[in-house]
């Protein structure tokens, strides 16, 4: 048994039907425009999440609030 059912024969039976259908240079194009959109799409994710965590660090240091810190229960005490 193969996949879910699909025995190698079924699969073999498949793979001819396609390569008829479509025929070798065309899924071979097809092979590589998947191929090349994967690697753009990787590619894309991995510049996203590097200027993510660049933007938060800038995020971070713009939003420091100069002021007092103060301890509430050291003022009751001085009150």
């Amino acid at each position: 048994m193969g996949f879910g059912g699909i025995g190698p024969g079924s699969l073999i039976l498949i793979l001819v039907i396609v390569i008829l259908l479509f025929g070798t240079k065309r899924l071979r194009s097809m092979g590589s425009d998947l191929g090349s959109a994967l690697k753009n799409f990787k590619k894309s994710v991995k510049e996203g999440s590097e200027g993510d965590t660049e933007e938060k660090l800038e995020n971070k240091q713009e939003s420091v609030i100069e002021g007092e810190v103060t301890n509430k229960d050291k003022d009751k005490d001085k009150a």
